[in-house]
Formats: C-alpha cells, sequence, structure tokens
C-alpha cells in the first residue's frame, strides 16, 4: 500500500517550504534565487512535505553548503595548474591537501542524490529517490564530477605501491577545473540578489577571472620551460641556470611576472620567448589576451556608465530646454522655472518612481497610497466626516507631484481640471490685480486649493504658487465626481465643509469672487426654508431632499449636465437681451427646470422645445450644452 502511494503521489508544488520563525524579509530578499511556480500551481502551507531524506535546492544549510564548495573550488583553481607545473608540491606537501578536498566533492556527489529537482516540463519539484537518482547518474554532470574528484595518483601509489612522478596525473589533476561550474553559478546567483551590490559583484567576478587567466597562463608557460631539451634555451634558462632546482616560488614569481607584463601589454623585453614552442605559446596567449582585454574593458565600461545614464539624460533634458528657450525668446524668470522644475524631476525621481508602481498589483498599489497619504486626506477640512470607503478610494488614485520654490502651480482664469493638497511645504494663493500679483492667503500642509473653480464650474480665481520646495497630491474633477456620484451622505457632508470654508474665508478673498456674497445669502435662507418646508417635502416628494440651491443640490449641480436656456420659442425673432440664453445645470424634473427659468426671466412657461421645435418629454434625452425653449 505504501508503495502504491509512492508512484501515485504528485510532485511537491516548487516553491513549498516548511513553517519556520525565519523573518520574512529573509525570504523575500532571496526570492531572485528561488525557483518560480508554474501558472497554476497551488503553493502554500497544504503543500505536502518532502519525502523522508530529501533535501530542497533552496534549503538554507544546503546553501551554506554550496558556498563552502565554492572555497575549495577556489583551492582548486589555483592548485591543479600550479601542481602540473611544479610537480613536487604534487606528491608532496599539497597532496594531503588534495585529499581532503576531494573528500568533500565526494561527499556532495553522494548528497546530490538526496537533492530534489525542477521537472523543466511541469515546473514541480520532484523528491522521489529514483527519479532523483536516475536523472543525475544519466546526466553529463555524474561522470564529470567523479573523475574530477577521484584521487588518481593515491589510487595508482594503494595499487602499485610505487609513486608515479608522471606527467599523465598533473593532467588528469585538471579535471578539477570542472568544479569551477559552481563559482559560475555562485556569481550568477549573487547578480540577481538584490542584498549585494551589482556593481562589486561583477567587479569581484572580473578580478577573479583575470587572475585565474594570469595564474593559469603563467604555470602552462613554465611547464613547458621544464619540458624543453635544452634548459638553457628557454625563457627563464637563458637568465637563470638550473631553475628546476631553485626554489619552487622564485620559479612561480618569474612566471607571474611574464604573465602580467604580457597581460598588460607593457613587454619589458628581459622575460621572452626563446624557442619555438614557447613563441607558438606567446602568440595564442596574446591573441586570448586580445579577446580578455575586450572582454574586462566592455563590462567595466557597461557598469560605469549604467550609474552614470540618468545624469547624462538630465543634462541632455536641461540643454533641450535652454535651446527651445533661447529659440523662443522666453523670459528669464520663465526659464528658470523650466530649468527648476527639470532638476527637481530627476531629484524626485526615486520618490515617485510611477514606472516601478505602474507594474505593481493594484492592491500593493492601493497599500503603498494608504500608508502615504490617508492622514493627509482624512485631516483635510473638504473631507472630514465622510465615510471610510470614500476616504480609501479618494486615496488609490492620488497623483503625488513636486514643485520646485517660486512655480505657478494653477494659474488664473485657467480651465478647472484637478484641485489640490498640500502634502509639505508652502503655497500662496494671489491675485493678479493693477499688473501686480496680490498675496492673499499662505496654504501648507493639509490646505487644499483649486477647488473652488472645480465646485462652481468657473476658471480658477486665483494663481496659486510654491513659496518653497513644496510636495501636493493631485485630484482629478472627473474622478472626483465618479466617487461621490451615489453617495448621497457624503455628498451632504462634503457641501456642508466645503459651505463652511466659504464662509470662514477672510473678507478679502471673499471680495475677490463677487458671487460669493450672493451665494452664501442664498444658501442662508434656502437652508431655514428647507427646515420649515421639511415635512411637507416628505409627503409630496417621498423622502427626496435635494433642493435648487441648497448644499447637498449645490455639489451635485457641480457634476450636473450643463444645458442653455432661452425665454422664447424656437421659431420666434427676437432682440430682447433679457431673453438671451442662460447657462444652468439640468435640474432633475420638468416641474424644476420650468421654475428655474421662471426665476432668471421672470415669466412662467410652460411648454419646453428644442432647437429643432420638438417638444422635450424626458430630460434624460437631452445632452451636454443643448439649447432649450421656454415658452
Amino acid at each position: 500500500m505504501r508503495e502504491m502511494s509512492s508512484e501515485t503521489r504528485t510532485p511537491v508544488p516548487l516553491l513549498y517550504r516548511r513553517h519556520s520563525s525565519e523573518k520574512i524579509m529573509n525570504n523575500l530578499a532571496s526570492v531572485s534565487s528561488s525557483l518560480l511556480p508554474a501558472f497554476g500551481t497551488v503553493v502554500g502551507g497544504d503543500s505536502p512535505p518532502l519525502r523522508k531524506y530529501v533535501i530542497a535546492p533552496y534549503d538554507r544549510r544546503y546553501r551554506w553548503w554550496q558556498s563552502f564548495l565554492v572555497l575549495l573550488v577556489i583551492y582548486s583553481a589555483w592548485s591543479s595548474p600550479f601542481e602540473l607545473a611544479f610537480k613536487k608540491v604534487a606528491t608532496g606537501s599539497l597532496l594531503y591537501v588534495d585529499l581532503v578536498v576531494d573528500f568533500f566533492f565526494a561527499a556532495d556527489i553522494i548528497i546530490t542524490f538526496f537533492i530534489a529537482y525542477l521537472d523543466k516540463s511541469t515546473y514541480l519539484l520532484v523528491d522521489e529517490h529514483k527519479k532523483i537518482a536516475a536523472r543525475y547518474v544519466t546526466h553529463m554532470m555524474f561522470p564529470m564530477d567523479v573523475a574530477s574528484t577521484l584521487p588518481f595518483q593515491t589510487i595508482y601509489r594503494v595499487l602499485t605501491g610505487k609513486l608515479h612522478r608522471g606527467q599523465v596525473f598533473g593532467f588528469l589533476n585538471l579535471l578539477r577545473l570542472w568544479r569551477l561550474r559552481r563559482v559560475s553559478e555562485l556569481f550568477s546567483r549573487l547578480e540577481k540578489d538584490t542584498r549585494f551590490s551589482y556593481f562589486m559583484t561583477r567587479t569581484i567576478k572580473l578580478i577573479c577571472v583575470t587572475l585565474f587567466a594570469v595564474h593559469s597562463a603563467g604555470c602552462f608557460y613554465y611547464w613547458i620551460a621544464t619540458h624543453h631539451k635544452i634548459s638553457q634555451d628557454t625563457w627563464i634558462g637563458s637568465i637563470m641556470n638550473d631553475f628546476e632546482d631553485r626554489s619552487i616560488w622564485l620559479g612561480y614569481t618569474y612566471s607571474m611576472y611574464w604573465s602580467i607584463v604580457t597581460l598588460t601589454t607593457v613587454g619589458y623585453g628581459d622575460l621572452h620567448a626563446v624557442n619555438t614552442g614557447e613563441k607558438v605559446f606567446n602568440i595564442f596567449y596574446m591573441l586570448f589576451n586580445i579577446g580578455l582585454t575586450s572582454y574586462l574593458i566592455g563590462n567595466m565600461t557597461n557598469l560605469i556608465v549604467h550609474s552614470a545614464v540618468r545624469t547624462f539624460i538630465m543634462r541632455d533634458s536641461i540643454n533641450e530646454i535652454l535651446r527651445y528657450a533661447s529659440k523662443n525668446r522666453l523670459p528669464e524668470g520663465l526659464k528658470q522655472q523650466m530649468l527648476a522644475h527639470m532638476q527637481l524631476k530627476f531629484k524626485t525621481a526615486e520618490l515617485q518612481q510611477e514606472e516601478v508602481l505602474e507594474d505593481l498589483p493594484k492592491a500593493i498599489r492601493s497599500s503603498i497610497a494608504q500608508h502615504l497619504f490617508r492622514k493627509t486626506v482624512d485631516k483635510t477640512y473638504l473631507f472630514k466626516g465622510i465615510s471610510d470607503d470614500l476616504s480609501r478610494q479618494l486615496v488609490v488614485d492620488l497623483k503625488a507631484e513636486y514643485f520646485p520654490p517660486k512655480v505657478e502651480v494653477i494659474l488664473q482664469n485657467e480651465i478647472p481640471t484637478d484641485f489640490y493638497i498640500v502634502v509639505s511645504g508652502a503655497m500662496e494663493m494671489m491675485v493678479h490685480k493693477n499688473g501686480t500679483d496680490q498675496s492673499l492667503i499662505r496654504l501648507g500642509p493639509m490646505d487644499m486649493f483649486g477647488e473652488i473653480g472645480v465646485f462652481f464650474n468657473i476658471p480658477q480665481p486665483f494663481t496659486v504658487r510654491s513659496k518653497k520646495l513644496s510636495q501636493v497630491v493631485r485630484i482629478s474633477h472627473h474622478h472626483f465626481k465618479q466617487l461621490v456620484e451615489s453617495l448621497d451622505d457624503d455628498k451632504k457632508q462634503i457641501m456642508k465643509n466645503f459651505t463652511q470654508y466659504l464662509k470662514d474665508l477672510k473678507k478679502e478673498v471673499q471680495d475677490e469672487m463677487p458671487f460669493l456674497t450672493e451665494l452664501l445669502l442664498d444658501l442662508n435662507m434656502e437652508q431655514t426654508t428647507q427646515v420649515n418646508e421639511s415635512e411637507n417635502r416628505e409627503k409630496s416628494n417621498y423622502g427626496r431632499e435635494d433642493r435648487e440651491g441648497t448644499p447637498t443640490s449645490m455639489l451635485k449641480n457641480t457634476f450636473q449636465m450643463r444645458v442653455v436656456i432661452h425665454s422664447h420659442h424656437p421659431h420666434e425673432k427676437t432682440t430682447d437681451s433679457k431673453s438671451a440664453g442662460k447657462l444652468i445645470h439640468l435640474p432633475d424634473s420638468i416641474e424644476d427646470l420650468l421654475n428655474l427659468a421662471e426665476k432668471k426671466f421672470g415669466k412662467r412657461g410652460t411648454t419646453i422645445f428644442m432647437a429643432d421645435g420638438s417638444q422635450v418629454e424626458d430630460l434624460n434625452a437631452l445632452r451636454e450644452n443643448d439649447h432649450l425653449f421656454i415658452s
């Protein structure tokens, strides 16, 4: 029964992790090196655990083991060419060190039979012992791992009882260089790991490649000299007699000196090729150096340019602004504003990062917005007392912007499309009068501006200019309209806050808006009338609370359709100035429209016509800016 369940068991989802007390940040930091699940793969705590004696490839202990082996690989990369050139150490002091290193890699071969692997066809983690073993044995890695781990010199000595000093074992030891793939995999993983500097990782990798090339070339060049028939006819024998009997480290020093001088193309000439074999090796080594140098220079150039690319873009943008301002003869003050805005844009790019946020899921973007701006919105006068749902929805689509000092954010008489909340910094509300800008109000954090033009659908009555470096959030008129359209309670609360704000404005500010005094007077009168007639209104309108001119209807008018009404029949010719068209917000009913027309023209009509003479029976059929004729 156990065997049957073992055969039918599905592979473990590849990102399954056992429950542990490790911090979440540790898991997030290692995402770059983790296996990714296939679409539709269920990943979570309900996934079955790995089989007994099977190790996950992302297990932290296994990762530490792999890192330890990388240190041994570094030793192997140094010792293999070194033992080929200086065969005395291969059978002497380094022999026992090699045996210890080979033991650890032999242990790794055994451990590999217990490491789960990723099935490329299903992208699931396979933890069946038979499949793991079959995959490893049939793969090229297994024979190469075994060949690079076997201590051939020691095996020969055990079998024959003799110590062989031939060159065959020196070349067999070069099989250990197969282990270098582990270093390549390590650097590939580190380059994707955000906990480590990409620049430093790539730089260390380039240094390691260069040192290995220098070391290997020097050892091979020394080996060529030791195997020439006449030792005096070699690059080192021509300047040092009996060099094979001298110190090993002296020969190694001469080899490294020649290799580095040749790699850097200095070529002092004190060490040079003497025989044909050395000249051929020099030719191929210098050709190799051309490719290696190109690789190093290309990578370093790419790293340096990548770190400075934003600076190049900023300088190009500033030069384009200067050329544009010069070509169009813009005023010096306006040119300075353009330059300040461009510089601020690049300085705050890391704070805004719109392209980064756009790639995130909506839920994460919403959480970020709630964390950054929710308190700011809740403390703003206009949104005090509104529901949590509306507050949460408002925050989601806020657009954050930065403005340098002395830059106009809103211009007087411009079309109202957005209104703003000051997050940090300071703004100044001004009005242009008698050819000069006069300051009216200073705005600080949590203050709003631009909402008057938006609510009344009129050109902005004031200019707003930044006094110092400021951050604001922008709310779209259209988006705000969509959010509050169906929220009657929030409409009333927002309008109540807005009305109170208008009443509390300084007198000099109210004087700049002539319509405001009359509007506030009408609001006070109509609010009183609304209280006296509340019972009758409930009976006649079945609980409808909106009346023309009340705070609620005023907010509603902010987003209502606008039409033009006339006090005569469409086919009637008239030159009476009193019969000129009036732009209004369309009321809810025909009766309310007739009442409004009576108030505007001083006479009551009974029928509503379109411009072509057709009679209007349903207000829902009208469109924005239609002309209505009431007679």
